[in-house]
């Protein structure tokens, strides 16, 4: 008959550290990874941590993978290492003359059911743009709805809202490219419209971190574009402070993230 294995107060306080170290890696990892629902994430780095806590190979592990994620961050967060990784996702042209200004989708806030700052400033751009007569038209995206709650405003419909009431007596012509949840989806509905409408030339807009691999997936699609990027609006990119190097952190892993999916998946850059 065999017994179970006795639970000792040093045994119990690795447990809990485990659990605590497990706690603060979810919620380190809800941010970074922009997680709407981090309460199924944080609680499974919990169990996890106090898991691997209760056996002695696996806590070590564990200790040494934090210190050694502690140190990366440490780096990150009190210089500016980051900002050359950011420039090189940066793709900035000068504008010329075009047919369509193509302005890619960039979020909503559904609880304020407003337009998310990447969304608003891209916008605003692509109108920068048509006030100066690069091009007499522009697109803006409809999102599929597979993705986020099926109660959260079309941002398209925001979006031709703002412009309408910007512009009510005559403003660019708008077209919606229709249910779309990735920047590839984006892409073939532009190339489809240009096969239709005879467009050769595009000015993409985006944001700057998603500029190099937007302008690169278009390409892809048989695409002549000239990337002309918004403003950042969530944070300083010459990293002054280590809140502004804290969202460099979590821009270049969802870069980086989405470029891995796209190799693994042999498909274009998503």
């Amino acid at each position: 008959m065999t017994t179970a294995p006795r639970i000792t107060p040093t045994k119990l306080r690795s447990v809990l550290k485990g659990a605590a170290l497990g706690c603060a890696l979810g919620i380190l990892a809800a941010f970074l990874g922009e997680v709407r629902s981090p309460a199924a994430l944080v609680l499974l780095l919990i169990i996890a941590g106090a898991v691997a806590a209760w056996f002695p190979l696996t806590r070590r592990v564990m200790q040494a993978g934090c210190v050694v994620l502690a140190g990366v961050l440490a780096v990150c967060l009190l210089t500016p290492v980051l900002r050359a990784p950011l420039q090189a996702l940066t793709l900035a042209g000068s504008p010329v003359p075009a047919d369509v200004i193509v302005v890619l989708g960039g979020g909503v806030q559904c609880g304020t059911r407003a337009q998310a700052p990447s969304s608003a400033a891209r916008l605003v751009r692509g109108l920068e743009l048509w006030r100066a007569g690069y091009a007499p038209a522009m697109t803006v995206s409809e999102p599929s709805g597979l993705i986020g709650p099926a109660d959260c405003p079309r941002l398209s419909v925001l979006q031709r809202g703002q412009i309408t009431s910007l512009y009510p007596r005559g403003g660019p012509e708008v077209l919606t490219l229709s249910r779309v949840t990735t920047t590839r989806d984006e892409a073939a509905r532009v190339r489809q419209l240009a096969q239709s409408r005879g467009w050769e030339q595009v000015l993409l807009v985006t944001s700057p971190s998603h500029s190099r691999r937007a302008a690169r997936l278009f390409q892809a699609y048989g695409l002549s574009v000239v990337s002309v990027p918004a403003d950042e609006t969530l944070f300083d990119t010459t990293l002054p402070l280590p809140s502004d190097r804290l969202y460099a952190v979590r821009v270049l892993l969802y870069e980086g993230l989405s470029r891995v999916k796209a190799s693994l998946g042999g498909t274009p850059e998503r």
